[in-house]
C-alpha cells in the first residue's frame, strides 16, 4: 500500500473540508509554534502506539510534524494499522510557515519583562 503525501496547502484546504489534523511532534514544539487550524489532534509519535484508536478511522486524517520525519512513520505506523485514509504532510510544520499557512506562535518575552513581572509579583 502506498502511503499518500500532500503538501501543506492542499492539506488546509482538506482541513477546511473536513479532514482531521493529527500533529505527532512534542508538547513543547507545539507550545512554541502550533498550526492554527480548528480541529487537531496532539498525539506525540511515542505515544502513537498506545493511542492511535484516539484517531478516527473512517475520516481523512493529515499527520504533520516539524519536517515531515516523524509524520512519516506516523503514516505508516497508521496505514499497518488500517487506516487506510492516513496522509502524510510534506515538510510539516516548517513548510507550512513557510507558505503562509495560519500559525499560533507563543509570544517570547525579553528579559526586562520577564523580570519585572517576576519581581512586580504580589505574594
Amino acid at each position: 500500500m502506498n502511503m499518500r503525501e500532500v503538501t501543506p496547502t492542499k492539506a488546509y484546504a482538506m482541513i477546511q473540508k473536513g479532514a482531521l489534523l493529527v500533529d505527532v511532534r512534542e508538547p513543547g514544539e507545539v507550545d512554541r509554534k502550533s498550526f492554527d487550524v480548528p480541529e487537531i489532534l496532539q498525539i506525540p509519535l511515542r505515544q502513537l502506539e498506545q493511542r492511535y484508536q484516539e484517531i478516527p478511522a473512517d475520516r481523512e486524517v493529515i499527520i504533520a510534524c516539524h519536517s515531515g520525519s516523524r509524520s512519516i512513520m506516523a503514516s505508516r505506523f497508521l496505514m499497518n494499522q488500517g487506516y487506510k485514509k492516513a496522509i502524510n504532510m510534506q515538510s510539516g510544520i516548517a513548510r507550512w510557515g513557510a507558505e503562509g499557512l495560519p500559525l499560533k506562535e507563543k509570544q517570547k518575552q525579553n528579559t526586562s519583562q520577564w523580570l519585572s513581572q517576576l519581581f512586580n509579583r504580589k505574594s
